[in-house]
């Protein structure tokens, strides 16, 4: 199996909350995790939602990016639902299925695990870009 590379390597929202790590699985499923951090959390000592949403978007934007042959992709719609908590040292699993892709569209679908429990689900539509943009790379 192929190892974790780190694709938040450009300055910007997920490299500044500490990255993302990532690996193909196969052509239609990505994994990717990160560790939970202090900085991570809400009042109440668990992982922040806005960080569970933004963990989600970016592994499942870069599925979506890979199986378009790497052409910029934009997050359309994306569905979530938060089930169980992490805090802070837990690492967190993200596990990304392709389920359609189309000319402009990818479809997908994701889950979270932590300590082999399942925290969140989503499922999501990104749009291909036909053009490159200026700036193109993973967050």
């Amino acid at each position: 199996m192929k190892k974790f590379k780190q694709i938040s390597v450009k300055k910007g929202f997920m490299r500044h909350n500490g990255g993302l790590l990532l690996r193909d699985i196969s052509k239609t499923k990505y994994e990717f995790k990160t560790k939970i951090k202090k900085n991570h959390l809400n009042r109440a000592g668990i992982t922040h939602g806005g960080y569970i949403a933004s963990i989600i978007d970016t592994g499942c934007g870069s599925g979506a990016h890979r199986i378009s042959g790497n052409q910029p992709c934009v997050t359309i719609a994306l569905n979530i639902n938060f089930i169980g908590p992490s805090t802070i040292g837990d690492e967190i699993f993200g596990y990304v299925k392709i389920k359609k892709k189309t000319k402009s569209m990818v479809f997908l679908e994701c889950y979270l695990e932590c300590k082999g429990k399942i925290i969140a689900s989503a499922t999501g539509i990104w749009k291909i870009l036909q053009r490159k943009l200026p700036h193109a790379g993973l967050s």
